[in-house]
């Protein structure tokens, strides 16, 4: 499975972006889906999480009511819109695929994609 993510850019402090996770294969469908990211200086962490159907979202509790994870099956693509958004949002996002969502919350993934730059100016 490869994984691509993009929608990442400069914003100013209560925007909003919507990053993308295109994936390779037939078997989308099939794994838990993620957003992970990295600010400089600080290690990768969680930031959501939704099981292969999309009924079972999970999510960093910093970003519980802005962001918003979601996946389109047909088009094998993951999706974080994030709303609200904050400086302290600024980092690295990565998307990820496992086999379930419990490996993904504890930074699990079994597939990364490249990460893509989200900076959040105040």
């Amino acid at each position: 499975v490869q994984l691509q993510a993009s929608g990442g850019g400069l914003v100013q402090a209560g925007g909003s972006l919507k990053l993308s996770c295109a994936t390779s294969g037939r078997t989308f469908g099939s794994y838990a889906m993620g957003w992970f990211r990295q600010a400089p200086g600080k290690e990768r962490e969680f930031v959501a999480a939704l099981n292969n159907n999309g009924d079972k979202t999970y999510y960093k509790d910093s970003v519980k009511g802005r962001f918003t994870i979601s996946r389109d099956n047909a088009k094998n693509t993951v999706y974080l819109q994030m709303n609200s958004l904050k400086p302290e949002d600024t980092a690295v996002y990565y998307c990820a695929a496992a086999y379930d969502t419990d490996f993904l919350r504890i930074g699990r993934g079994h597939y990364w994609g490249q990460g893509t730059l989200v900076t959040v100016s105040s």
